[in-house]
């Protein structure tokens, strides 16, 4: 009997042959909210594939500064210094809203990499898109205002979680847009009485995706087309 179709975009693109090598490696998972995936610069154990949540992928320099550099969801996967060839990475990665997903160990996809030039590649195009997301998170930081950043991650989110609900608290977007916990109440504030969000307590629910999609101006946009481009993922919304 088949296996049935994975949730995750990338396991799910996958040539059968490619399906056969990576099958009998993976393993079913929780990954609960602020479970650690990847710690700065310790060796990578395992790749996840999530089918819900969403992880955060978070630059960090001392011990108090910290910002997002990318989120991954269904669509992708995670350790990609390992899918480049190294084994560790100075970013840490955790999940930030709870879902679930399949793991496979950095050895053992070291492995059927070697033996797949379709898996290399279509793994090699993921990251690149994630590049190209993170490179428009350091435009977003240097170049758009805290309504309009916000208003590209709500959009970011909402694309690979699905449905108009998202659990988050204020503290964790502060660190997701490297600002005081206090800027983000007041953008998240300022946001609903535009009428393009709802809050309450630890929940955003998104009324009016347009109205947010205007917020985020051309910050958000391009990164998602290059990875419909690469990837042939599409946005849930």
């Amino acid at each position: 009997m088949a296996e049935p179709r994975s949730r995750n975009h990338i396991l799910s693109i996958l040539t059968s042959a490619d399906t056969a090598l990576l099958n009998p490696h993976l393993q079913h998972v929780e990954l609960p909210s602020r479970m650690v995936l990847e710690e700065p610069n310790k060796p990578i154990q395992y790749i996840y594939f999530p089918e819900g949540g969403l992880v955060s992928v978070v630059a960090a320099a001392g011990r108090h500064k910290r910002a997002e550099a990318g989120i991954i969801g269904v669509d992708g996967f995670t350790g990609h210094a390992v899918v480049m060839g190294d084994s560790r990475s100075p970013n840490s990665v955790y999940m930030q809203i709870p879902g679930r997903g399949l793991r496979i160990s950095a050895d053992a996809l070291r492995a059927q990499m070697r033996s797949s030039d379709t898996l290399r590649g279509t793994l090699h195009k993921f990251v690149a898109s994630f590049l190209v997301q993170a490179s428009y998170t350091a435009l977003a930081y240097s170049t758009g205002t805290l309504a309009g950043r916000l208003a590209r991650w709500l959009l970011m989110a909402n694309d690979r979680v699905g449905g108009d609900s998202l659990d988050i608290t204020h503290e964790f977007l502060s660190i997701m847009l490297g600002v005081r916990r206090a800027g983000v109440t007041v953008a998240l504030q300022d946001l609903e009485r535009k009428g393009v969000v709802v809050m309450s307590r630890s929940k955003i629910r998104i009324v009016d995706r347009e109205g947010l999609e205007q917020l985020a101006e051309d910050i958000y946009g391009i990164p998602e087309k290059e990875q419909t481009r690469l990837t042939g993922w599409r946005p849930a919304n």
